[in-house]
C-alpha cells in the first residue's frame, strides 16, 4: 500500500535537468540542506541549453551572499563584468535613449514622499536637470566607471552562462551532489498517490526520489507533461516569441550596462563580457521572419561573430502551479518572461530560496504548496506587468508591431499603475515584487510618460533651498564618480580572467 502523499517524508531529491536552473538548484540545496538530503542531478551532454541568460539583476548578488560564494572567484571563472543598469535606445521614439539604473534616486527628503516628487516640482519651475543625475549608478554607468571601495553601490553582473554552470558544478559535486549522465525516457507515476515515483533514463536506469525538481526547460517533462499542469500563455500581452543569438568579438572595452535597442518588430541586446560580447535579437514572428532577424542581427552587431547564430522560440507565461504533488518546476520548466529586464535567473534563484525556506521534510502538504504557488504567481505577474509597460507606453507608430502594442488591452493591475502615475506621479512596490519605485519612475519618464501632478509636499520647500539641495546632490555624485577607476581597470584588478580565457581588453590595448 502506498504512503499518504501528504505525509511522505522527503529526503531523496532528484533534480531533473542541468543548465543554470539545475545547477543553481543543486548547489543551493547542498550548501544549505546538504546533511539532511540525498541530492541527485540528471542531465545529458547531448541536450543543449538555451545559453543566452548572461545578464542579471542585483538580487543575484544577494543570492550569492546567501550561498557564501566568493565574488572574485565567480567573476574570474565566469569572465563576468559589472552591470549598473540597462540602456534603452529607440523605445519611446526612434533616437531616444535612457538608462534604467540599479541605484536609488536622490535622498529621501521626507518619508511621506519619494524623491521623484521633489524632482517633478523642480522641473515644473524650470530647474533640476535629468532625473538620472541623482543616481550614482546612472552617472557611473555613463562615465564607464566602477568601484566597491567608496560606499554602497547597486550592481549586478554580465556573465558567460556556460562557464557559470561549470563554476556551480565545481561547487556542488564536491559538496555531495551526485550527477547522472543520461536522457530521461519516461516519468513513472505512483498509481495510488499520483506522485512521481521515479524517472527512467534511456539506458533503463531508474532514479527514484521523494521530491523532484523539474529543470527540463521549455519541455517541462515532469510538471507539464507527466503531471499535466497547464501552461498559462501571456502571449496576447507580450507578443515577442522568437530570438536569434550570436557571440562576437568585442571592438571596445566593456561598459557597465546591458544595451537594448528597439527595432521595428522587437529589440536587440548587447551584453559585454571580459572576453566577448553576447548579442541577440528578440522579435515577434508575425512581423519579422527568422531569416530577416538573423540578417538584421549580423548587420547590426559591431564585432566579428565567433560562432554561427542559433535560434529559439518561446512563450511568455507560466504553469498554473509551480509546485504540484511532489514536483517543483524551476526555470523555464515553470515559466518564462521574455528577457528584456534580465529576470529569468532571478526567478529561479528566488524560487529555490523559497524551496529551502519551505522545504517539505514531513511531506508536500496542500497548505504549504498553495502558499508557495501564490508567492510564485505574484512574483511572475509583477514582472510581467513591468515588461508590458516598456512596449505599451511608447509613441512609436512606425510599424504594425508598435501600433499593436500601443493599442492593446493590458492587465488591469498594470492599467491601474499607469493611471496612478499619469494622474499623480505615484508609484509603489508590492510584496514579492522585484522592481522598486525608482525603477518604475525611471522607465516611465524614460518612455516620455510625464505625470500631470505630483505630491505637493515638495512645494513646501523654498525654491532656493530645493535648488541648492538638488545641486549639492548632483555635485556629490559627480565628484564621487570622478574618483572611481574605470570599469575595465576595476575588472583587471578585482577579477582577472581565468588563465585559459583571453580577456577582451588585453587584446584591445
Amino acid at each position: 500500500m502506498s504512503k499518504n502523499p501528504l505525509n511522505q517524508k522527503v529526503r531523496r531529491v532528484v533534480v531533473c535537468g542541468g543548465g543554470t536552473a539545475g545547477w543553481v538548484t543543486a548547489t543551493a540545496l547542498v550548501r544549505h540542506l546538504g546533511p539532511l538530503l540525498d541530492i541527485t542531478l540528471i542531465e545529458s551532454d547531448e541536450i543543449s541549453t538555451v545559453g543566452v541568460g548572461e545578464s542579471t539583476v542585483p538580487t543575484f548578488r544577494s543570492f550569492h551572499d546567501f550561498m557564501g560564494i566568493d565574488e572574485r572567484k565567480f567573476m574570474s571563472e565566469s569572465l563576468a563584468t559589472i552591470k549598473l543598469g540597462i540602456e534603452f535606445r529607440d523605445w519611446a521614439r526612434i533616437g531616444d535613449r535612457y538608462i534604467h539604473p540599479f541605484g536609488v534616486l536622490g535622498k529621501r527628503v521626507s518619508w511621506m514622499s519619494d524623491f521623484h516628487h521633489f524632482w517633478l516640482h523642480a522641473r515644473s519651475k524650470g530647474f533640476g536637470g535629468e532625473l538620472g543625475e541623482y543616481c550614482l549608478e546612472w552617472v557611473a554607468g555613463e562615465a564607464n566607471r566602477f568601484t566597491k571601495s567608496m560606499g554602497p553601490i547597486g550592481y549586478a553582473y554580465h556573465l558567460d552562462a556556460a562557464r557559470y554552470v561549470r563554476f556551480l558544478r565545481g561547487l556542488a559535486e564536491p559538496a555531495g551532489v551526485k550527477r547522472i549522465e543520461g536522457k530521461i525516457r519516461n516519468v513513472e507515476l505512483d498509481t495510488d498517490s499520483g506522485n512521481i515515483a521515479a524517472v527512467v533514463l534511456e539506458d533503463e536506469t531508474r532514479v527514484a526520489g521523494d521530491l523532484f525538481v523539474d529543470c527540463t526547460g521549455f519541455r517541462s517533462l515532469l510538471l507539464g507533461q507527466a503531471l499535466g499542469v497547464e501552461f498559462e500563455d501571456w502571449g496576447h500581452w507580450v507578443t515577442t516569441n522568437s530570438a536569434v543569438a550570436v557571440q562576437s568579438r568585442s571592438p571596445n572595452p566593456p561598459g557597465p550596462y546591458t544595451t537594448c535597442f528597439a527595432h521595428e518588430a522587437g529589440w536587440r541586446w548587447r551584453i559585454p563580457l571580459q572576453h566577448r560580447e553576447g548579442n541577440g535579437i528578440v522579435f515577434c514572428n508575425e512581423f519579422m521572419s527568422e531569416d530577416e532577424a538573423c540578417a538584421k542581427l549580423l548587420a547590426d552587431i559591431e564585432g566579428e561573430p565567433l560562432v554561427d547564430p542559433w535560434s529559439l522560440r518561446f512563450k511568455t507565461g507560466m504553469r498554473r502551479k509551480t509546485w504540484y504533488r511532489n514536483c517543483v518546476a524551476l526555470g523555464l520548466a515553470n515559466g518564462f518572461i521574455e528577457p528584456l529586464e534580465s529576470t529569468s535567473i532571478h526567478l529561479m534563484m528566488t524560487a529555490v530560496t523559497r524551496l529551502i525556506e519551505d522545504f517539505p521534510f514531513d511531506g508536500c502538504h496542500d497548505a504549504l504548496l498553495a502558499r508557495f504557488n501564490d508567492k510564485s504567481r505574484q512574483e511572475f505577474e509583477h514582472i510581467r506587468d513591468f515588461i508590458i509597460l516598456h512596449y505599451h507606453v511608447t509613441e512609436r507608430d512606425d510599424s504594425g508591431f508598435w501600433k499593436r502594442n500601443r493599442a492593446m488591452e493590458i492587465p488591469d493591475s498594470l492599467a491601474a499603475r499607469i493611471a496612478l502615475w499619469r494622474e499623480d506621479g505615484r508609484a509603489f512596490q508590492m510584496p514579492y515584487e522585484l522592481f522598486r519605485v525608482d525603477s518604475w519612475a525611471m522607465i516611465l519618464t524614460g518612455q516620455r510618460v510625464m505625470p500631470q501632478g505630483y505630491h505637493r509636499l515638495a512645494a513646501m520647500m523654498p525654491h532656493d533651498q530645493l535648488r541648492e539641495q538638488l545641486a549639492t546632490m548632483r555635485r556629490e555624485i559627480a565628484d564621487k564618480v570622478a574618483a572611481m577607476p574605470t570599469h575595465p581597470d576595476f575588472l583587471k584588478h578585482h577579477c582577472p580572467a581565468a588563465a585559459e580565457a583571453e580577456p577582451r581588453f588585453a587584446a584591445a590595448e
